[in-house]
């Protein structure tokens, strides 16, 4: 029974010995000699040798905008007249967030190598994937910009800097290469001869912007159209008088929106109607062959001489009174 008890004591104190050991290495210098702990145990293990922004030793990797300027005069003088100069103001997000080094990178490298291209990010060098990361390092909290990533121009290789230009813009909003609607029509050319239709939204003489209706950078609706502030179709923007809501709806208007009937951007017809007949558009809808339109009644003259359906279904947006949407 003592052997068992002295046997137990001897194994407790070779147990306390090794934990004061270990201990004891855990804080020996790497010329002790004797072994080091592992990391596992470790409460601070040893800092990482690649740099951070953060770090200071990244300060030395970023020269300024004034060393930039020293060999592109031109260009400097040109950008800091842009709203991107305020990044030199910038003092919380450091030298990774200034001036030049904001969107090339940091410029030593660069600068050590002669002009080295290879050790900068430059733009023109790069994908348009490449270079929307990059703007959207600042720009991704944009309530414009929100969703860029998913947008058709993003989906379709359009980069950035094919419509906003930080050193050479031609118009003091936004930073674009060229004015609306000249910019927009570079790509969409489709769209340019529907604008000089006989009746259309006046883009051309300056009194409606594409981007008015429009978010070049993405929106949750198709052809990247925006909403209003009601999240209403954007031609409730203006047209207001439309919006509703009404006690009698007019169906086509709220699931088909007012593209069902009129052309947008331009139409050879009053009020850019899709067809120079009013009868025979509202018939596209109104015929026994729509179980969920209601037909054109029997005693409706469909003949030449009488004139369209609008003279007496004179609220076609929707009535707070009629169902027949009479007034």
């Amino acid at each position: 029974m003592r052997m068992k008890r002295l046997n137990g004591s001897l194994v407790l104190w070779a147990s306390m010995a090794m934990i004061l050991v270990a201990a004891s290495n855990a804080g020996a210098g790497p010329g002790s000699g004797y072994a080091q702990t592992s990391n596992a145990v470790r409460s601070n293990p040893a800092p990482s040798q690649g740099k951070t922004a953060a770090t200071p030793a990244d300060s030395s990797d970023y020269v300024g905008a004034e060393t930039c300027k020293t060999c592109h005069e031109d260009v400097y003088n040109s950008w800091e007249k842009t709203p991107h100069w305020k990044t030199t103001l910038d003092t919380k997000g450091g030298p990774s967030r200034q001036g030049c080094e904001g969107c090339h990178g940091p410029g030593a490298a660069h600068v050590a190598g002669g002009g080295d291209v290879t050790k900068i990010f430059v733009f023109k060098d790069h994908t348009a994937k490449e270079i929307n990361e990059r703007c959207l390092t600042c720009h991704a909290s944009g309530t414009q910009q929100m969703n860029a990533i998913n947008s058709l121009h993003a989906k379709n290789d359009v980069s950035c800097i094919s419509c906003h230009s930080p050193h050479h813009a031609q118009t003091n909003d936004f930073l674009l290469v060229k004015a609306q609607p000249t910019l927009c029509y570079t790509c969409h050319l489709q769209q340019k001869p529907q604008f000089e239709m006989p009746f259309h939204h006046r883009v051309n003489e300056g009194l409606v912007q594409c981007t008015d209706c429009h978010n070049p950078h993405g929106t949750v609706r198709a052809s990247q159209v925006r909403t209003s502030a009601a999240q209403d179709v954007v031609c409730y923007t203006c047209h207001a008088d439309k919006r509703g809501p009404f006690v009698f709806e007019h169906e086509p208007v709220k699931v088909e929106g007012c593209q069902s009937c009129h052309t947008p951007h331009g139409s050879p017809n009053p009020h850019m109607l899709k067809m120079s007949n009013v009868n025979l558009l509202c018939l596209s809808c109104h015929t026994t062959s729509f179980a969920n339109a209601p037909g054109a009644p029997s005693f409706h003259n469909q003949a030449a001489q009488y004139q369209a359906c609008t003279l007496c279904h004179t609220q076609v947006h929707g009535s707070n009174v009629d169902k027949t949407l009479f007034k």
